[in-house]
């Protein structure tokens, strides 16, 4: 077997792969194996047909196209693996030459991994400020005081709604036909839009009230809501009771410390997420990389079926009563599922503007996984890189590198 390679544009190269007719006869060969095993012939037991009757019986074309095939698919791997090729999708294949007796001659057209050309990316990697993480008083509290509420004790009231009171409204928009949305808070804590629910203080279970106007960014925004519940909340005292409660906890002391930590930990996560983001970036800003459309294109395919995936599971945030926004499984409203086509028609856009819009999230993430691999492929030895079964991995071996640099 010989090989050439032609670079062509945007990181796609053509292989031309020319196989001589001695090698080229040992795949006829076993074409005629193959496509006769299972043929039943009139005189010769089931698979055990001469050639000469094999080929009468299904011709000589089919022959020399099973013959191309198999010499098409073990070539083209090892004609990848002596020219040291990373292809990235299946290639493209052309038969150039196809005859008996004859070298059989084929090309294969296939994008490749492009070249990266990193700058001093450890002298970058060592500018970028590392901030050390603070976590405050009022933080500790705060977490506390969520903590306290998640064990307050609710009874229905019968009278009308009064800041600290916990209410179940539902709402809809009269200029736009919203569909009836349901939302549970805290009353007086500022967990809605703003000016909302000072409006609906002194409410009673069961009122309604319409033409709730209300500005949003500018815009006006008028609700009709209906209150469906209050209830009135008795908050735990904060003691050394109310720790041992939580988790056996020695006192309040012991709680807050706890709390101290894991907000610690939180925050040292955020910080090394925003390490590495901006590590890369500004490495990425000095790099020389022609990323091939299909990589990008392959991507952009890849977040919208992650986005047709969450509609189907539509994951609808909705506040509890402390204001936190946790994922409840709901559509638009009321948890009806609804399919992607009707999500395009809400948000008034096509599937190719969809797709479209990603091409910059796309783009950016894989020259990011470029840029670490070609990091990678310069920091790691063999010995390393075999240690890390996953991409993953390796990626996160990575980054603790250019984290202590």
């Amino acid at each position: 077997m010989k090989s050439t390679v032609k670079k062509l544009a945007k990181s796609e190269i053509e292989l031309e792969i020319e196989v001589s007719a001695e090698e080229f006869s040992r795949f006829i060969e076993k074409a005629y194996l193959n496509l006769g095993q299972n043929l039943e012939i009139k005189g010769f037991r089931k698979g055990k047909a001469p050639k000469e009757f094999i080929e009468e019986e299904i011709g000589r074309e089919k022959i020399l196209i099973e013959a191309a095939n198999l010499t098409v698919e073990e070539n083209y791997k090892k004609a990848v693996l002596e020219n040291k090729i990373e292809a990235i999708f299946r290639p493209k294949i052309e038969i150039k030459k196809l005859a008996l007796g004859n070298p059989f001659i084929f090309s294969a057209k296939t994008a490749v991994l492009p070249e990266v050309i990193l700058p001093d990316y450890k002298k970058i990697a060592s500018k970028v400020e590392r901030k050390g993480v603070i976590v405050e008083d009022k933080e500790i509290d705060s977490a506390l005081k969520w903590l306290q509420k998640s064990r307050a004790k609710f009874s229905a009231k019968n009278q009308s709604a009064q800041k600290g009171d916990f209410v179940e409204i539902e709402y809809s928009s009269l200029q736009i036909g919203q569909e009836v949305q349901k939302d549970a808070f805290i009353l007086g804590e500022g967990h809605f839009l703003p000016g909302f629910e000072e409006k609906i203080i002194g409410m009673k279970s069961g009122e309604e009230k319409e033409n709730i106007t209300l500005n949003k960014e500018g815009k006006e925004i008028i609700l009709k809501v209906k209150i469906i519940s209050v209830q009135n909340v008795e908050l735990p005292e904060l003691n050394d009771e109310f720790a041992k409660s939580v988790a056996k906890f020695e006192n309040l002391n012991a709680l807050k410390n706890n709390i101290k930590q894991g907000l610690i930990l939180e925050k040292e996560q955020i910080e090394k997420q925003r390490l590495r983001q901006e590590i890369l970036e500004k490495i990425g800003e000095k790099t020389e990389i022609k990323i091939p459309d299909i990589l990008i294109e392959n991507e952009q395919k890849q977040i919208l079926e992650n986005l047709k995936k969450m509609v189907s599971e539509r994951l609808n945030p909705v506040r509890d009563s402390w204001g936190k926004e946790e994922a409840q499984k709901d559509s638009i409203s009321n948890g009806v599922k609804i399919s992607f086509a009707d999500y395009l028609s809400k948000i008034k856009k096509t599937e190719k503007e969809v797709i479209d819009s990603f091409f910059p999230q796309a783009q950016k993430k894989v020259r990011n996984y470029l840029i670490l691999r070609e990091i990678g492929k310069k920091e790691l030895d063999s010995e390393e890189i075999k240690k890390y079964t996953t991409e993953s991995e390796k990626i996160e071996k990575i980054f603790q590198l250019l984290e202590k640099l």
